[in-house]
This record gives structure tokens, C-alpha cells and sequence, in this order.
């Protein structure tokens, strides 16, 4: 079983997020709940949970804020928040799971599964501590990624990364250095996540660096010619929108 805590400041979120556990999620033994910073932080170091359903927005202070309160940090944690609330691209960058309001059950129990492996497989990682690190610096600052492998965390700076190409719902990372990963989220997941960054959706299939393009090739409506050799499409819908950015940078 797992030992959950929960934390929320409205009482209506709790009741609704216990509901969809014990009907959906049979594994997970709600042991706390807790409705504001100070009595989260209480919880966690009395009952030592598993994994804590931590909202992100909390009145004046933060979910985050628990998290710094906490000396040590021996647990999972799945944010709840809206999509746009403070510290949502921060979460994604460290690869942690997050759950918007309102809590699609299918998501929920993907989440929890995803917990539940960690804690099975003993994955250490130091993702919170990365991520406290990132929100002390302003988003245009962030340069690093967690992407999550199979049995381990990488981190991995942006200007490492030369391309991403999808695969089903698999996405492999081509890193400087020859070295290739495979994560397991979808390339639409890191375009809307890198191309803030930079990064040039070409293709369905292909999230490119533009750090590593060397020229555009005419050949067949348009192809990218990496600094690697490596030739990457861009699709039709494409071409303008990249040849723009590319002529802004060059």
C-alpha cells in the first residue's frame, strides 16, 4: 500500500480527490490531509507518507513553499494546479507529474502508477531539489532538463540536446556527444515545453536545435542540414515559420 498525504486549501478538493482515490486508485491508503503550508509540513513529518497530492496555489503561499520547509524529502509528490499557475513550466522542466483541475481519473491513475513504480524500483532522484533550484530563477533562465529514462533521472542542459525525434509516444533525444536516450512522453509534450527555447518544430516527427542547423537544403520543399550531417524534414506547414526564425538568428 501506499501512504498518502493530501494538500489542499479548499475542503471541497480534498473530499473530491479521497473520492476518485478510493474508488480508482485501491492502492493508496489516504493516512493525512491538510489545508494550509504549516499543517502540510506537520503531516509529513509525522506520518512519513509515500507520496503527497500537493496543490500548487494555496491562498498567499505555495505548494512549493511545503516543500522548502522540509528538511529532508523522502517521497513522491504529484502537483495538482491549473494549467497556467505559477511554477507550472518549472514542474514540467524537472519531470515531476502534475494532475489540472479538474482530475481526469485516467491521468490520476496513470500518475499513481507512475509513483508506485518509483517507490518499487527504489529510483532515487534529487528532482525536487532540482526543481526548488529552478524556481529561484526566472523562467528566460532555465537551461536545464530532467528527462525521465527508464531507471534513472537525467539531467541535461538545452544546448547538449541537437534534435528530438518522436516515436509512437516515445520521444529520442540526440545528444552532443553521440549519445541518444529514449523518455517515454510524446514529442508534443517538449515542442510546447523547448519551443519557448528555441527549438524549431520542422516536422511532425522532428524537434530541432537551431543552435545545430547548418544550412537549408532546397532539396524536396525543404530539408535542414545539421552540423552533425544528419538531414531533418520540414513538412509543408512548416517551412515559412521556420525559415523565419532561422533567418532571425542568422
Amino acid at each position: 500500500m501506499m501512504r498518502a498525504v493530501l494538500v489542499d486549501d479548499e475542503i471541497s478538493n480534498l473530499e473530491n480527490l479521497r473520492i476518485l482515490l478510493e474508488k480508482h486508485c485501491t492502492q493508496v491508503t489516504i493516512i493525512a490531509t491538510a489545508q494550509n503550508v504549516s499543517d502540510a509540513v506537520d503531516a509529513i513529518e509525522k506520518h512519513l507518507p509515500h507520496v503527497v497530492f500537493l496543490d500548487i496555489q494555496m491562498g498567499e503561499q505555495t505548494g512549493f513553499d511545503v516543500l522548502r520547509l522540509l528538511p529532508t524529502r523522502n517521497f513522491e509528490v504529484i502537483f495538482i494546479t491549473a494549467y497556467d499557475q505559477y511554477g507550472i513550466q518549472a514542474v514540467k522542466f524537472a519531470a515531476l507529474d502534475y494532475l489540472l483541475k479538474p482530475i481526469d481519473i485516467d491521468e490520476l491513475m496513470t500518475a499513481v502508477h507512475k509513483a508506485e513504480h518509483k517507490l518499487a524500483a527504489q529510483i532515487q532522484t534529487s528532482q525536487l531539489d532540482f526543481l526548488l533550484q529552478q524556481l529561484k530563477k526566472p523562467e528566460t533562465h532555465v537551461s536545464t532538463i530532467a528527462l525521465q529514462m527508464q531507471s534513472e533521472i537525467r539531467y541535461v542542459t538545452l544546448s547538449e540536446i541537437i534534435r528530438c525525434e518522436a516515436d509512437n509516444t516515445y520521444t529520442h533525444f540526440f545528444l552532443s556527444g553521440n549519445e541518444k536516450i529514449l523518455v517515454s512522453k510524446s514529442l508534443k509534450e517538449y515542442a510546447d515545453l523547448l519551443r519557448p527555447k528555441g527549438f524549431l518544430r520542422t516536422h511532425q516527427s522532428h524537434l530541432v536545435n537551431p543552435k545545430y542547423v547548418k544550412s537549408w537544403l532546397k532539396e524536396d520543399g525543404g530539408i535542414l542540414l545539421l552540423t552533425s550531417g544528419e538531414k531533418i524534414p520540414v513538412s509543408k506547414p512548416n517551412r515559412e515559420t521556420v525559415k523565419q526564425a532561422l533567418q532571425r538568428l542568422w
